[in-house]
């Protein structure tokens, strides 16, 4: 696999030439102008690049439907209810939905994404796009590209040094393949944006990233859809959603959406598996990992860094948005996907079931009456199922039994479940993450200089935060 029409033969090409040119790339290759929404030494005007750039709800739900994505089926999972109720202390046990976003052309809800992006690079006259992605959204943008008649490349991480590539990365490729786009495989490193950056400017194709305002701008369909179904069904909006998170996106959007119908009062709550103490570009630490997304190793520094994505300034910020975090185990999500199979009929994806390991958990602490709604699922088959990824797992010396979740180590360790009552959802401090992101914006971004801020900056960071004026105030300056 490889791009025919990329060379890399020349000083020009060098990983230090290329990386200086990285913004005036990236500029021609998604025809953004973010400078002109920053003001002062850090601020970001988020909502007025939303407005300008982005597509209106409805405009983004015509683009969507016209290539046969959205309008999902939302399920109510009774026997999951039942299961949770029975585990439940007296009168406990919220009602739980699935929202079944496996049910779009790709396969899962990175198609809201693709089909936004995909579609303003057609209305742009780009010959095709490009997407550095080991995960669902390279299959959507290789459904969507031919759709549109575009070309696709999908540029992987999928290879630690000694060439093992993780199954569900592989099957990926193949359904990429299947919709006629090229994939670039490349090993784990900082190789992955180099490489992208060169055949974006290569190729002058769109960079379809998953950051831009397009993309997030096509997530809200799912959001609003989410309001109006359960709406329809029980009569209001949902007390909760879990959204599984990683880089913010799936979590940004689905909030903006529902926030768009009304639905104020839903609680956001973000979901990722636990895989601290691995680190996501670490050769050997790369094959140890059971997920490739949907965990802490994306959901925690994309979190509290937000613009760290392929474009200067990232769409996804799912502090401004979420009311909660927490995680869940590697063998808590893989114990759930069989649940929802064995009880429910449903065969889904490992990765898109975090939310719903996550929702079942919270459904034993919620009362009868509430209803959670998991936001989304994902296909499974050949290298996504669950077998598959613990057989690679058993190979890279990672002990797989059952037990209690809370003995699992990430990267040591899968623990399977005893008993569904161990199923947990661990709150991680919000309020330590939100004052890491001030930090790390004021101290990163604006290069150690936290002097002379103006209030519009402050305000900007409240924004981002979720923190008062005031709050942000002794953050800075203490």
């Amino acid at each position: 696999m490889g791009v025919s029409t990329v060379t890399n033969h020349n000083d020009n090409q060098g990983y230090d030439a290329v990386m200086k040119r990285r913004n005036e790339i990236m500029k021609r290759a998604v025809g953004i102008d973010y400078a002109a929404f920053e003001f002062d030494n850090i601020g970001f005007d988020y909502e007025r690049m939303m407005r300008e750039v982005g597509y209106t709800l409805s405009e983004v739900i015509a683009i969507q439907r016209s290539q046969g994505v959205g309008n999902t089926p939302m399920i109510k999972l009774n026997r999951l209810t039942e299961l949770a109720r029975k585990l439940s202390p007296e009168g406990m046990g919220a009602q739980l939905f699935l929202k079944d976003e496996a049910s779009n052309p790709s396969g899962s809800f990175k198609a809201r994404r693709a089909a936004v992006a995909v579609y303003q690079a057609k209305k742009l006259g780009y010959e095709g796009v490009v997407a550095a992605t080991s995960g669902n959204y390279g299959a959507a943008v290789a459904s969507q590209a031919a759709m549109q008649g575009l070309k696709c490349i999908i540029v992987q991480e999928t290879y630690d040094s000694k060439g093992q590539g993780q199954p569900e990365i592989i099957e990926k490729a193949r359904k990429c393949e299947a919709f006629g786009a090229e994939v670039v495989q490349l090993t784990v490193g900082p190789e992955l944006f180099y490489q992208f950056l060169i055949i974006l400017e290569q190729t002058g194709y769109f960079n379809a990233s998953l950051y831009t305002p397009y993309g997030i701008a096509g997530i809200e369909s799912l959001g609003a859809e989410i309001a109006d179904q359960m709406m329809a069904m029980t009569g209001r909006y949902p007390d909760a959603v879990v959204c599984t998170n990683a880089g913010g996106g799936n979590l940004t959007g689905t909030a903006r959406g529902l926030q768009k119908r009304g639905a104020d009062a839903t609680k956001i709550i973000g979901a990722s598996v636990d895989l601290s103490g691995l680190h996501m570009a670490s050769d050997r630490d790369f094959n140890r990992k059971s997920f490739t997304t949907g965990h802490t190793g994306f959901g925690l520094p994309f979190a509290t860094m937000p613009d760290r994505s392929d474009v200067p300034r990232s769409a996804a910020r799912p502090l401004r948005y979420m009311d909660s975090y927490v995680t869940v185990k590697q063998g808590e999500v893989f114990y759930m996907t069989e649940a929802l199979a064995q009880l429910e009929g449903m065969e889904r994806g490992p990765a898109g079931n975090v939310s719903l390991a996550a929702a079942f958990a919270l459904a034993m602490t919620m009362p009868r009456s509430a209803t959670i709604v998991v936001q989304e699922t994902e296909y499974t088959g050949a290298g996504k199922h669950i077998q598959p990824q613990l057989s690679f797992a058993r190979q890279n010396g990672i002990e797989i039994r059952f037990g209690h979740p809370d003995e699992e180590v990430p990267g040591n360790s899968i623990i399977l479940p005893s008993h569904p009552s161990q199923m947990k959802a661990r709150p991680l401090e919000l309020v330590q993450l939100r004052k890491r992101l001030v930090e790390n914006l004021v101290f990163a971004t604006a290069k150690g200089g936290k002097a002379n801020l103006s209030d519009r900056e402050i305000a900007f960071l409240a924004d981002e935060s979720r923190f008062t004026k005031t709050a942000v105030e002794k953050i800075i300056f203490g």
